[in-house]
């Protein structure tokens, strides 16, 4: 960049540095809401309810097939 078109985008700096700072956090967004909501965490959650008493053994057998599925899915 030369050191006119510096100068002339100079207003513009500002700017640019918000819509930067805004697609790190989106980013940071996403990453977030991906570990959330992923297959692992569900899993955990489930061992958990059953440990708890909240899920029948039959109950417990069928989600853990179903998010097995979406693991196995999800890396292959």
């Amino acid at each position: 960049m030369g050191i006119l078109t510096g100068l002339l985008t100079l207003p513009l700096a500002p700017v640019r540095g918000v819509g930067m700072i805004a697609e790190v956090l989106a980013e940071d967004a996403q990453r977030e809401l991906a570990a959330i909501n992923s297959p692992q965490r569900a899993l955990a959650e489930l061992e958990a309810a059953r440990a708890a008493g909240e899920l029948s053994e039959e109950e417990f057998a069928e989600r853990e097939a179903e998010l097995i599925e979406l693991v196995l899915a999800e890396r292959g």
